[in-house]
């Protein structure tokens, strides 16, 4: 080993010694390591795409079939109008529930007013609703033998996006390159906290009495927080199976989301002077960074502006691979962009901690 490579070892194990003596941190990563792992094995595993409709009714049987064929619902009978409230209200079997009148389909047909009843849990959706609606009022015609009364334009289906009809994934899912970013966070914090602390108590001028040199100190502190970094992030992924698939891809764009939130917390601790400041500071930069890590939990394409933030190419290349099975070959804008941002965030948080060791 050289000289060099043994000053900068020897200012990460300096450094690694501190880390650890702080306690804070060290609670919050392992206890944010439990929860999340704790979470993601709490959460929903299994996507259900379609609408399950229970129903009551009289002579509609002919109908009622016609109604649960191909168009994403799901038909259950029951033999009376207070076993299906009830059934609604548990909403163990079904979420739906339409109850037709004994004399609906005599009233239909003889184009007399009826009413029919729609029970609704609590959490379905508006979209749900609509579509009952439309298919109650799409069967009291086809009872009657009659067409609706509208004409409906030839129609052309353009999917904006990727189509996952059908290969929808689920909330477990769709949160492991959350968990991934949050604990990328933590350590973020960690490694600002510390460049703080040896800025104001002027540990670092200290350092630079010794043979060390400034880029000895600027290397130390970028492969300190990379290692942590990516060593935390690696832990999660491996607990909450996000290694099974492609795991050399997933090393890969841990290994660079390591690098691109090493560049931010140099950037919050030669900014922030105390605690305050250095949350304020890793704050001002995460959050925005947080956008699309939250916006995976919400099935639809990014926008623009999303696919812009430094860490979209981490958060989407982690989905595309732990969950979509997705190989290397499909994540080439990903990786594009997760490196350069990677290169802009490492050299202006060298640039900016240079400066502020120098002037100490």
């Amino acid at each position: 080993m050289s000289g060099r490579a043994r000053i900068v070892a020897a200012i990460v194990a300096k450094d690694l010694r501190a880390l650890t003596r702080d306690r804070f941190y060290l609670i919050i990563t392992v206890l944010g390591l439990v929860a999340y792992v704790a979470i993601f094995w709490v959460l929903p595993s299994t996507v259900d795409e379609t609408i399950e409709i229970g129903v009551h009714q009289t002579g509609l049987d002919r109908f009622i079939d016609q109604l649960g064929d191909g168009q994403g619902l799901t038909v259950t009978s029951f033999g009376s109008a207070d076993a299906l409230r009830a059934a609604v209200e548990r909403g163990d079997e079904v979420t739906v529930g339409v109850s037709f009148p004994p004399e609906f389909l005599d009233r239909v047909r003889a184009g007399e007013p009826t009413t029919v009843t729609v029970y609704l849990g609590g959490e379905v959706p508006d979209a749900v609703r609509a579509v009952v609606a439309g298919s109650v009022r799409e069967l009291a015609f086809l009872a009657a033998g009659e067409l609706p009364p509208v004409t409906l334009p030839a129609e052309r289906v353009v999917v904006l996006g990727e189509d996952r009809v059908g290969n929808q994934i689920s909330v477990r899912e769709r949160a492991r390159p959350l968990f991934a970013f949050f604990v990328l966070v933590v350590e973020t914090m960690a490694l600002a906290a510390l460049v703080a602390s040896e800025i104001q108590a002027r540990t670092a001028s200290a350092v630079l009495v010794t043979p060390a040199k400034v880029s000895d100190l600027l290397v130390a502190k970028g492969i300190l927080g990379t290692l942590l970094a990516f060593g935390e992030s690696l832990v999660l992924m491996a607990a909450i199976a996000g290694l099974s698939s492609y795991p050399g891809t997933v090393l890969l764009l841990l290994a660079l989301g390591a690098i691109l939130v090493t560049g931010f917390g140099l950037l919050a601790g030669s900014s922030g002077a105390d605690f305050v400041g250095i949350v304020f500071w890793t704050m001002a930069f995460m959050i925005p960074l947080a956008v699309p890590a939250i916006g995976v939990l919400f099935p639809g394409s990014a926008t623009g502006w999303v696919k812009a933030l430094p860490s979209w190419g981490l958060v989407d290349g982690l989905l595309r691979v732990s969950a979509y099975g997705e190989g290397i070959g499909s994540l080439g804008t990903q990786l594009v962009a997760l490196a350069v941002w990677c290169v802009v965030a490492f050299v202006a948080g060298w640039i900016v901690l240079k400066r502020r060791v120098v002037r100490l």
